[in-house]
């Protein structure tokens, strides 16, 4: 039989404040083990949570992105369940008022626009991390990120593949990313997702029993979870057996998922409202203020590329992909350089620099200006492409102007016709064969000539001219 599947993921981000949704512990990464908790994030008996004001605009700022409606007056609950790296045996979250509603956010799949519905998003607050020893007989637990801020965003189950599933997360990243309320580092679990995979019968509207995968925290690894889980299902139904609602672990190294439990149901964690946080009040206002702070959408900014500036959509799609890269770019045009040149070098050599020194463009030593000039000393000709590389390679090395270096490097490239013309009578002398090569169809005899002549020339003959003036001596001949 033939299967449609159903596809969900529930995103979780945490944001970028710097102290924790409800205690005044640090929020970072990568700290000393169990140095940044307190008797509030661990829950310690008679301590009383303070909701982080930074959270809720954080999350209305991502609800706003996201095209959601924003709740007036919400609540938040306890999530009941039990856990070794849940210290108080609950998680605060939200419920039945979550913070943002109704949304939905356009993804292109294969050059088509695809509008995959937002269901809610919530706030919650993080579990700690178990650390598990190499003999695997013990296992330990880090509280330091009990308590980090999260927004959970839920989708709509209208994906319908899992390309689409990985496009989907793609754009949701770079949509927080560019609205700066989560780093989305999913190297560090900054952002990963749970993910709800039914079937159904191709001509089926009704939805099939789903699977729950959890914390996938890669974008290839999303993608390889739902088509494992899609095949696993397939081959159940296509034997006659019935699909369980569960809840499995995906291993990435492995390839494969396994069981973890029976899936929980909204009732199986006793939800019921916070009784230590107060309401939480929103007025139009304050949603007013935030949503000035928006900056311009990647998907209005790659418009923006492809129309006015003219670039092609997979190069456009490159840049708006990469923040730090955008503003750049977008910098380097502000100041009238090149768009073609410029975007041809940032997508280029310079990112191949940047991921080489596992750096952002924000950290580049030099700056828009000095790519524009680069690009304009080529365009004028003052030096060739392969001159330019070099010049590139020593502005990362000492943030000089590119006119200095050319300069200092000698590298200035030779436009005076008469030199290049002697430079070519020479070679042509003293390669007579070439012209009988060219003439019986041999056109590689041009590439070897104008090759001779670079040579001759050290590199800085403009290859430009010594090709037109070696054709025209070669045409000639191949007509006489």
């Amino acid at each position: 039989m033939n299967y449609e599947s159903v596809i969900g993921l529930e995103v979780h981000a945490e944001l970028s404040t710097n102290t924790k949704i409800y205690c005044s512990c640090k929020n970072e990464f990568g700290l000393d083990v169990n140095t940044s908790c307190c008797p509030i994030c661990t829950g310690m008996p008679g301590t009383l949570p303070v909701l982080n004001k930074k959270v809720v605009e954080y999350a209305i700022k991502a609800g706003l992105a996201l095209n959601c409606s924003i709740t007036r007056e919400g609540k938040q609950d306890r999530k009941n369940y039990f856990y070794p790296d849940l210290p108080k045996a609950y998680q605060i979250s939200q419920f039945d008022l979550p913070l943002c509603t109704d949304g939905y956010v356009d993804i292109d799949v294969n050059g088509e626009k695809k509008r995959i519905g937002i269901t809610r998003i919530h706030i919650e607050e993080d579990a700690g991390k178990l650390i598990h020893s190499v003999m695997g007989d013990e296992s330990y637990v880090d509280f330091n990120r009990c308590g980090v801020p999260l927004i959970e965003i839920v989708s709509e189950p209208d994906l319908r593949s899992a390309e689409e599933a990985r496009i989907y997360l793609e754009t949701l990243k770079s949509i927080l990313q560019y609205i700066e309320v989560s780093d989305c580092k999913m190297e560090e679990g900054s952002l990963r997702c749970d993910i709800n995979v039914s079937l159904r019968p191709v001509g089926s509207d009704k939805f099939g029993t789903r699977s729950e995968m959890k914390n996938v925290s890669t974008l290839s690894g999303t993608q390889r979870a739902i088509e494992y889980e899609i095949g696993r299902q397939s081959e159940i139904l296509d034997n006659g057996g019935v699909i369980e609602q569960e809840t499995r672990r995906w291993d990435d190294a492995k390839g494969e998922n396994v069981l973890l439990r029976s899936k929980e149901e909204a009732h199986d964690y006793r939800y019921f409202p916070e009784p230590d946080l107060m309401p939480i009040v929103v007025d139009d206002e304050w949603i007013e203020s935030i949503r000035a702070t928006l900056p311009e959408m990647p998907d209005v900014k790659k418009a923006r590329y492809t129309g006015e500036l003219g670039l092609g959509d997979y190069e456009a799609g490159i840049i708006v992909g990469n923040k730090s890269m955008a503003r750049f770019f977008d910098k380097c045009v502000e100041l009238g350089g090149n768009v073609k040149a410029v975007a041809n070098w940032l997508q280029g050599d310079i990112m191949k620099v940047v991921k080489e020194q596992d750096i952002t463009f924000d950290d580049i030593s030099f700056t828009p200006e000095d790519l524009n000039e680069l690009a304009s000393i080529v365009d004028k000709g003052t030096i060739s492409i392969t001159a330019a590389k070099k010049v590139l390679a020593k502005m990362f090395e000492t943030a000089e102007k590119p006119s200095k270096i050319v300069d200092d490097l000698g590298l200035a490239q030779i436009n005076d016709e008469s030199a290049i013309e002697a430079m070519v009578n020479d070679v042509l002398d003293k390669n007579p064969q070439s012209f009988e090569d060219y003439k019986n169809g041999k056109t590689r005899a041009l590439g070897f000539l104008v090759g001779m002549v670079m040579k001759e020339s050290k590199g800085k003959g403009n290859p430009q001219i010594i090709n037109k003036m070696i054709l025209e001596r070669l045409e000639a001949y191949k007509n006489s």
